[in-house]
């Protein structure tokens, strides 16, 4: 059973912002095999699949360690088995980089989850940096139009490299 985790922020105000691009990467893995997310357990919404199962967690960006930690212990997964999918300002817009373990770097979401459960896979999304903006009214700002097609390209190469992690053929580090 492998755990695919979108970090992103609960409250609808949140949506399509660049913040919540992990949880628009797993509603369009989940729209691609019809799954809802119909269940909430350890602090997420939940769909599951056949061998996989999608979380959003719904403690905020910064306390996404809360629902791992929980998500961990009640499926009895081991760390190299949950990818936490999330945005990356310190990426090219539209670049996806896989990495089965590193640091944080900038992003608190991942951080609070590095500090809480440890160092698991991840797939990051660049979203760039707006430099004429503060860090945090960038991530909470709603994408813009020019930004879309960018970012909609993206979500189609991170939604084939989850199925790869789902299916065991992605264990090394991986840029698209």
């Amino acid at each position: 059973m492998k755990i695919i985790v979108g970090l992103g922020n609960p409250e609808g105000k949140y949506n399509n912002t660049y913040h919540n691009i992990g949880f628009s990467v797993v509603d369009r893995f989940a729209k691609q095999y019809n799954l809802k997310f119909d269940k909430t357990k350890c602090h997420a919404l939940l769909a599951k699949g056949e061998n996989f199962i999608l979380a959003k967690p719904q403690t905020y960006m910064n306390l996404s360690g809360d629902s791992v930690y929980e998500l961990k212990k009640y499926f009895k997964v081991p760390l190299s088995d949950i990818l936490v999918v999330l945005d990356d300002i310190d990426m090219p817009k539209g670049k996806v980089r896989f990495r089965m373990s590193g640091s944080a770097g900038t992003h608190n979401g991942l951080r609070d989850i590095v500090n809480k459960v440890g160092i698991t896979p991840r797939l990051r999304i660049g979203i760039s940096r707006d430099k004429n903006m503060d860090l945090a009214d960038y991530v909470l700002s709603t994408i813009d139009n020019a930004s879309k097609d960018i970012l909609d390209s993206a979500h189609l190469k991170a939604v084939d490299l989850i199925e790869k992690f789902i299916d065991g053929e992605l264990c090394e580090d991986t840029t698209v």
